[in-house]
């Protein structure tokens, strides 16, 4: 997994930049017979879909940015938190660079073929094995031929029907008292949606054999249903029988920097780096944690560390030069972006150098730099949120009203669950006269961002002027 961690900077001027980065009778009955339902409205800190009711409360978007399901960007991009819950289908097929962290759904599909399969090349003639034509009840009688076809059907061929199937006679075959054949009967529940048949596999296979696989899958069962409070449980239950296990220290870290607890996060992340001093993520969640926190220079020893361990890529090396910038070195500054635009390989990375260095322009004056910075980001990334926001407030500048207003509703409709343009949008109206306008996007700006004190003094003056009229 590579390690993305897109630090994004701020800039204070007259407008804000952005940080870098009743239901009827059948409705009812069908959520009672519905096992894998879950409650609309959670208790406080006991749900990941509304992060901002987390114990920790959590850093606020004016410090840290957020993804498009409000929570704040990770240190390290993961495959489990990729699929996101983007609120409507256009929303998803239009997620901003920002939300990393919450892209479509369609887009972890392929992560469910492992590399280890690539090789096994099929015939030209046709598949590598036909599974219409298997006799599943035979080869379920074969336990070691049968965990084998069962792998290649899980993970080469993505076929859950057959793979269930046939773990269903071979566990019937091995007389239930197979907890490998239950782990993988789970497993191919929790891919077809039913987590709860799912839950009662895996917990089964434990009471067989206690292993921190079947741990880790009961876990993702219970956060998938929107439970992070009984996953920690599990892990900590874990640990007692697996003392120090970076795994399950790491999982727990995870569901904590999920429901925005981040400082119990960073404390748990500590914790695996006592256990493995090279563990990748623990170091770029906490390098993460200590810039967002105005530690730069503790920050740039992480990612050093980073550097030293060998990774070797565009992320690192900006977050290095953001580092250099903020810390004051900036005779490393330069050159780290310059190896970030070096090794970037695609677009979206590239687009994400030229934001930085825009941000930079802007930290030691030079605007001019900082537009053309954040041009070249449109470029790359044509549904860049924040360099949309940005060049907005540089048009404001100088004087150019009309091309900040398209500039902000484009940015405000690629990324709605930001602040800024909502709130940029609000004070823009409000200069010309438009209050009505300048109202409604502060509301937005308000439901977007409830602690932003500028939002609400701004509602407060429009509604005290409304009250005269």
């Amino acid at each position: 997994i590579q390690a993305a961690w897109n630090l994004k900077t701020r800039a204070l001027t007259e407008m804000v930049y952005v940080d870098e980065i009743d239901m009827d009778q059948e409705g009812i009955a069908e959520m009672i017979l519905d096992e894998n339902a879950i409650a609309q409205v959670a208790r406080p800190g006991t749900s990941l879909k509304l992060p901002g009711t987390g114990q920790g409360g959590g850093p606020s978007p004016a410090v840290r940015p957020v993804t498009q399901s409000g929570r704040p960007i990770t240190g390290f991009v993961r495959p489990s938190t990729q699929g996101g819950r983007p609120s409507t289908m256009e929303q998803a097929i239009r997620t901003p660079r920002t939300a990393l962290t919450a892209r479509p759904i369609t887009s972890a599909a392929g992560g469910y073929i492992r590399p280890g399969t690539a090789s096994m090349l099929t015939n030209p003639d046709g598949p590598f094995i036909n599974l219409s034509r298997l006799n599943l009840t035979k080869y379920a009688q074969k336990p070691k031929l049968a965990k084998a076809l069962f792998e290649y059907i899980f993970h080469h061929e993505n076929d859950i029907k057959n793979a269930l199937d046939l773990a269903a006679l071979a566990t019937e075959y091995a007389q239930f008292k197979d907890w490998w054949w239950k782990v993988q009967i789970g497993k191919c529940y929790y891919r077809l949606g039913l987590y709860r048949e799912a839950e009662k596999q895996f917990k089964s296979a434990l009471k067989q054999q206690d292993m921190v696989d079947t741990i880790l899958y009961l876990a993702k069962v219970y956060v998938r249903l929107d439970q992070p409070v009984t996953a920690l449980n599990l892990f900590k239950q874990g640990l007692e029988r697996f003392p120090g296990e970076v795994t399950l220290l790491c999982g727990i870290a995870r569901i904590y920097e999920e429901m925005n607890n981040i400082s119990s996060a960073a404390e748990y992340y500590k914790e695996v780096l006592k256990q493995d001093n090279t563990h990748v993520e623990a170091i770029a969640c906490i390098g993460s944690n200590h810039f967002y926190s105005d530690q730069p220079e503790i920050a740039l020893r992480f990612y050093r560390r980073l550097l030293q361990m060998g990774v070797y890529n565009c992320q690192l090396f900006n977050n290095l030069g953001l580092c250099c910038f903020y810390a004051q070195q900036y005779d490393m500054t330069l050159s780290s972006f310059e190896r970030a635009l070096f090794l970037a390989e695609n677009e979206e990375e590239t687009a994400d150098v030229w934001y930085n260095l825009g941000h930079v322009a802007v930290g030691i004056g030079d605007l001019n730099l900082a537009y053309q910075c954040f041009k070249l980001t449109l470029v790359n990334n044509n549904n860049y949120a924040e360099a949309y926001n940005n060049l907005a407030v540089l048009e404001m500048r100088k004087g150019h009203t009309e091309q900040a207003r398209a500039l902000l509703q484009t940015a405000s409709s690629l990324a709605p669950h930001m602040y800024e343009p909502h709130f940029n949008v609000a004070i823009l109206s409000e200069k010309v006269g438009d209050l009505q306008r300048s109202y409604t996007a502060a509301q937005k700006s308000e439901e977007a961002f409830p602690g932003h004190v500028d939002t609400q003094q701004l509602i407060k003056q429009l509604k005290e002027h409304f009250a005269m009229l």
